[in-house]
């Protein structure tokens, strides 16, 4: 890709702000549990205490890297239709002759079995296609190909 910032579709966008607003909570849960205090404890108490700082370290870098990547999806626009980007559409020939529509996503969503992650071997795969593209990616059960059908919305076959 380009570098430039990707565009994520709505449902992912959705995801990123309830993740991001349930670790703004979980990070005044643990922020409220640390010691203001500079009195040691015993061995354990200061080992809880070194856990919970770590932990909020954790939520503090990620609530960052979320905050930054939606704030850069605001400046990329939608998803492309040209080739497969993040929020692209596309649907794929795999070599069995099967085709699907898939969703190309940064977030995994439970529910959602049309959803392929950007950075999931297929998903990183697709990136930069263009219909008509052969692409190669790794399976649990060994390397696969799958063809690019169209982009921006079901197969017209």
């Amino acid at each position: 890709m380009t570098g430039d910032p990707e565009p994520i579709s709505p449902q992912a966008r959705r995801a990123l702000e309830q993740e991001l607003a349930d670790l703004q909570d979980e990070r005044r849960l643990v922020a409220g549990t640390l010691q203001d205090t500079t009195s040691v404890g015993d061995q354990a108490d200061q080992a809880d205490e070194l856990r919970r700082a770590d932990q909020l370290e954790r939520l503090d870098r990620r609530i960052e890297d979320i905050t930054v990547r939606l704030r850069q999806a605001d400046t990329a626009g939608p998803a492309p239709t040209d080739e497969v980007g993040v929020g692209s559409t596309v649907t794929v020939r795999f070599s069995d002759g099967t085709t699907e529509t898939l969703q190309i996503g940064e977030v995994a969503e439970a529910l959602d079995q049309t959803l392929v992650t950007s950075d999931s071997p297929l998903g990183r795969a697709l990136l930069g296609r263009r219909s008509g593209d052969t692409v190669h990616y790794a399976t649990p059960d060994g390397p696969a190909t799958a063809v690019v059908v169209s982009i921006g919305g079901p197969a017209s076959s």
